[in-house]
């Protein structure tokens, strides 16, 4: 048995068609939506734990695609696709998930270890110190003034009183409270002041920094109460994959021709 020429070609057709039409999911005027496409919907839905893989899902994701075809069309046809903003908001996408792309396999190929958070952390132990301190304050322009707040406490005047005239607006009505804090958190030269300081003492002289002239007094000091390096782990990984980011990043920077 033999076939006819234009018999095999549709024959041939038809065996042919049947594997192309499997690769789509729908074909919306013409243009076909791959399979692909809905496979990578669902392994990101998935991945994300939002809900597992189902024939439901499957529908729900082949409609939403459907549709985003058929607005996507419209779009073009009146001449969205070609407009300035838009071309320029398409570029901004493709910039960004470019740059993804590569930031995830520099990061994968260069990961944070162990080590590292450790040494991290320790540092961020040895700045904060093991204690805190409970500080208050009364900011003045100039040092005459704060020598005279001196002078008028030494003459028993109440600190919490004369704090209303601090220039620190978010302390002066709460006594110039600076409530409990490292010295880590303050300018050096305000936390070596305090430090020496016992309980209840106030500065003897005026301590001066870019805001203007403090006097501080010592309220009390306690043992800090610093976060475990489980709890900070992942706060310290993120921030040391920043730094190599910018390090990568500024490396680049430096090789570039920038004209």
């Amino acid at each position: 048995m033999t076939f006819k020429p234009a018999r095999l070609l549709i024959a041939l057709l038809a065996v042919v068609a049947v594997p192309v039409f499997a690769q789509n999911v729908a074909v919306v005027n013409g243009k076909p939506i791959p399979s692909s496409r809905v496979d990578a919907v669902v392994k990101q839905v998935v991945a994300q734990g939002q809900q597992p893989d189902s024939p439901q899902l499957r529908e729900a994701i082949k409609k939403d695609l459907i549709g985003r075809e058929v607005l996507m069309q419209e779009a073009e046809n009146k001449g969205f696709g070609k407009d300035a903003a838009v071309k320029q908001q398409i570029e901004n996408a493709r910039q960004a998930i470019v740059i993804n792309a590569l930031v995830g396999d520099y990061l994968k190929k260069n990961p944070v270890n162990d080590a590292e958070i450790k040494a991290e952390y320790d540092r961020f132990v040895a700045q904060t110190g093991d204690k805190e301190y409970h500080v208050r304050h009364i900011l003045v322009a100039t040092e005459a003034e704060a020598k005279d707040i001196i002078a008028k406490l030494k003459g028993g005047a109440k600190f919490e009183d004369l704090a209303k005239q601090s220039k620190d607006a978010g302390s002066a009505d709460n006594g110039g409270d600076l409530d409990w804090a490292a010295p880590s958190s303050f300018p050096k030269v305000f936390s070596d002041a305090f430090v020496k300081l016992q309980k209840g003492q106030v500065t003897e002289t005026p301590v001066q920094t870019p805001n203007g002239f403090h006097v501080i007094k010592l309220d009390d000091t306690r043992a800090a109460k610093l976060p475990t390096l489980e709890e900070v782990k992942p706060q310290i990984a993120e921030a040391l994959q920043q730094k190599k980011l910018q390090a990568y990043q500024e490396e680049m920077i430096k090789k570039a021709k920038v004209q």
